[in-house]
């Protein structure tokens, strides 16, 4: 078995900072006193500023998974109409999750390798325009490849539809610019485990008024996900349910992080990250999932393996050797691909580390790397 520390190379859950872990542990607190309500009330203005919204932000004890639950539950009715593609494993789970509420899902097939192109937007959109929503996944987990939700938004924008504009930054916030304003979207789906810096347990929606608009007409039925209870409670500091109080003690910590290095230098050093990975990528004659240049994630890059490769001995090799822990392929790309995290709780030498035990793992499955990756991955740092 392997010794010293591990590797968690996974895109979520990423590394907790100690800090925060230490914050997660303190004593817990009377959720309906008055310390909770000024817990609350100071967190949810500094969570908008990480979203980039002004409007409101509602948090759940869930996963991303019940986050993209409320989103579809509180402005779609059963029956309407609602825009996917297929950019991934996550964005085919969220159209399944909306055809089992009862929507009827327009699915723009794809390669996995490409993210959403806008003229298809602009085409689908005029073609049809009783359609509700438009669902994109800003940065697919499954394969490092990021869609321009700006870009959608506009064409949403330009062509007058009515649609709404639902994104899921699960992977992306906190690790990659997202502007929920600026870019128009309705209701921003999210988590605690990725570029917050949190252990799991937290989801999020981040509103516009066209959406709490839309929820107010909406017809599915809801109870637990509804907004407008939780809204109602927060306005005092407090929620509608028993609320995860010692993640949220962990979510004040990882904030002040967050803020504290400053939102453009943390989008700055996850792209350097994300280059030096890359370079790595390259150097071991590998190819990554993302086919598109312009559109490489800096939370995670996906990378293809040789025809009939044993990708679960790399994985076991990476494990019991060296104590990495690789995200490994999913869906279409099980047994295909492995998944390097970069995000969230990271630096240059961490990043290092775990490309010379990625590389070293290589070897010892049968793919001697033609050149250093972690030179490679150094000039990129320098």
């Amino acid at each position: 078995m392997a010794t010293g520390p591990q590797f968690l190379q996974t895109p979520g859950p990423s590394n907790v900072p100690p800090r925060v872990l230490a914050a997660t542990a303190s004593p817990t607190i009377d959720h309906r006193g008055p310390a909770f309500a000024e817990l609350t009330s100071a967190l949810l203005p500094r969570l908008q500023e990480v979203f980039g919204t002004g409007s409101a932000v509602v948090v759940y004890p869930s996963s991303g998974t019940g986050a993209w639950e409320a989103a579809l539950t509180n402005c779609l009715s059963p029956g309407d109409r609602v825009l996917g593609f297929e950019t991934g494993y996550f964005a085919t789970l969220w159209r399944d999750m909306a055809i089992r509420l009862g929507l009827t899902v327009e699915f723009v097939p794809g390669d996995w390798r490409h993210g959403v192109d806008p003229a298809v937007v602009a085409e689908r959109l005029t073609a049809d325009p009783v359609i509700a929503a438009v669902m994109v996944v800003h940065n697919e987990t499954s394969t490092g490849v990021r869609s321009p939700v700006a870009a959608v938004a506009d064409v949403i924008r330009r062509t007058g539809h009515p649609a709404l504009l639902l994104v899921d930054a699960v992977s992306s916030l906190g690790c990659i610019e997202y502007r929920h304003d600026e870019w128009s979207v309705d209701v921003t789906v999210s988590a605690s485990q990725k570029g917050l810096m949190l252990p799991p347990g937290l989801g999020f929606n981040a509103l516009s008024d066209k959406a709490l608009t839309a929820a107010e007409r909406c017809r599915q039925a809801r109870s637990y996900w509804d907004w407008r209870a939780v809204l109602n409670a927060n306005r005092s500091g407090f929620f509608p349910y028993t609320p995860p109080t010692n993640l949220l003690f962990g979510l004040r910590e990882a904030l002040d992080m967050l803020l504290g290095e400053g939102l453009p230098a943390v989008y700055a050093r996850h792209t350097r990250l994300a280059t030096a990975t890359r370079a790595a990528v390259s150097a071991w004659g590998l190819e990554t999932v993302c086919a598109d240049p312009t559109a490489h994630s800096d939370s995670v890059t996906g990378v293809l393996l040789p025809e009939g490769f044993p990708a679960a001995q790399l994985d076991r090799i990476a494990r019991d050797r060296y104590n990495l822990v690789l995200g490994m392929g999913l869906g279409r790309l099980a047994g295909r691909a492995f998944r390097i995290g970069h995000l969230g709780y990271l630096n240059e030498a961490a990043l290092l580390g775990a490309l010379g035990a990625t590389e070293l793992a290589l070897g010892d499955t049968g793919i001697p790397p033609p050149s250093c990756g972690v030179s490679a991955a150094l000039a990129a740092l320098r």
